[in-house]
């Protein structure tokens, strides 16, 4: 596996340990600066939301950047931010910082995985994918409960840790990263604004709006779904925990494998159905230890294979738009990420907790109808418009 791209992937790794490592360090923060916690919880949805709105306006500000210069940028305003926060007196300042460190991430995600299409032959590309988005997936498995462990009495290390990381993949990049191919020759904001206004692209961004809300409804209170199996025993919620983290990464290496392999269109449908079924099944599964292992290593095996495919999709729509494209794509993941919380608590408040999983097994049959209507009508219009899709996969893929 190319050195480069496991550097690319240490960032988002970094990047992605920062987005949630601050959830599982909520009571430090809120002791340490004088908030509550559901104040302090505010932290995680202020980088969520600054990642969404800022992603798509990032990139086109900054589309005519030679792509090395774009990533070490983005890693040296993202390292900064989070040493700022290790180092903010106060909640305000540390609200600051974490805006400060969505827009490095935020430039440096999109970046990281448009780059990594252009470092693999194209029938490898789901793969390239699959690596990068892996650091996200690990940080998940490791890098958030490391970030946690290292937070438990002074949440400041935990910014450090973070810091570490982004300035590890500064350096690798910097010195590694060389001989990328140029930016295409950037047109004006108008014109490089006009992909959003395609329906192929706006179809793919509300499927991974629709999923990553149903995903994100169930994880974010899965201590409440599956409280009938662990009997609130920390021991036990922290086993189903892990093999979720560690299904992540089977996920996403299983998904760049299949996009390669069989398509993007039959990723997203079964794997967006696959996780309909384990959320509906979910208040049934929650009641045992073992069926709560079974929708850990379900879910997101299923749906860390749909995150692959979803870039995938928006970059081969308009390759020469691919990191903006691929920024949009992470703008919803993260609005998905930030009403996710909201979605759970209504659900919870209307379904209960035992059986509020159902409102996400409706989301992600969204998201597969969304998938497929959208990837159909993606077909008939290359054919009705003569408009070339890339690089001329099987109608399955696009």
């Amino acid at each position: 596996m190319p050195v480069r791209l496991l550097l690319l992937a240490l960032g988002t790794f970094a990047m992605g340990t920062d987005s949630m490592v601050v959830a599982g360090i909520l009571g430090p923060i809120a002791a340490d600066l004088g908030v509550s916690v559901p104040a302090a919880g505010q932290l995680v949805t202020v980088f969520a939301l600054g990642y969404a709105l800022l992603a798509p306006a990032l990139a086109a500000l900054t589309a005519r950047w030679p792509r090395r210069r774009l990533l070490l940028a983005a890693l040296a305003v993202f390292s900064a931010a989070n040493a700022l926060s290790a180092l903010a007196p106060s909640y305000g300042l540390l609200l600051a910082t974490r805006v400060l460190a969505a827009a490095g991430a935020a430039l440096y995600t999109p970046t990281a995985n448009a780059v990594a299409t252009t470092l693999v032959a194209p029938e490898r590309r789901g793969r390239a994918l699959a690596t990068v988005l892996g650091g996200m997936t690990v940080a998940t498995a490791l890098g958030v409960p490391l970030g946690t462990w290292v937070g438990r009495a002074d949440w400041r290390m935990t910014m450090w840790l973070v810091t570490a990381l982004g300035v590890a993949a500064l350096a690798g990049l910097a010195l590694l990263l060389r001989d990328l191919p140029a930016p295409v020759a950037a047109p004006g904001l108008r014109a490089r604004l006009a992909p959003l206004g395609q329906r192929r692209v706006l179809g793919a961004a509300a499927t991974t709006l629709a999923f990553f809300l149903a995903f994100q409804c169930v994880y974010i209170y899965l201590a409440t779904a599956v409280s009938g199996a662990t009997g609130g025993d920390a021991d036990r919620l922290s086993l189903v925990l892990l093999t979720a983290g560690v299904m992540s990464v089977a996920g996403s290496w299983l998904g760049g494998r299949l996009v390669d392999r069989v398509g993007v269109r039959r990723v997203l449908l079964t794997g967006s159905t696959v996780a309909a079924g384990a959320f509906a099944a979910l208040p049934w599964l929650g009641r045992s230890m073992p069926g709560a292992l079974v929708y850990a290593a379900v879910v997101p095996l299923a749906g860390w294979a749909v995150s692959v495919a979803l870039p995938h999709r928006l970059a081969s729509i308009d390759p020469g738009n691919a990191p903006l494209l691929i920024s949009l794509n992470s703008s919803a993941l993260y609005l998905g990420t930030a009403a996710g919380g909201v979605a759970g608590s209504a659900a919870i408040a209307v379904l209960g907790g035992r059986w509020f999983p159902f409102a996400a097994a409706g989301l992600a049959l969204v998201a597969a109808v969304t998938a497929a209507a959208t990837t159909r009508d993606a077909r008939a219009g290359a054919r009705a418009e003569g408009e070339a899709t890339v690089p001329a996969p099987a109608p399955s893929r696009s």
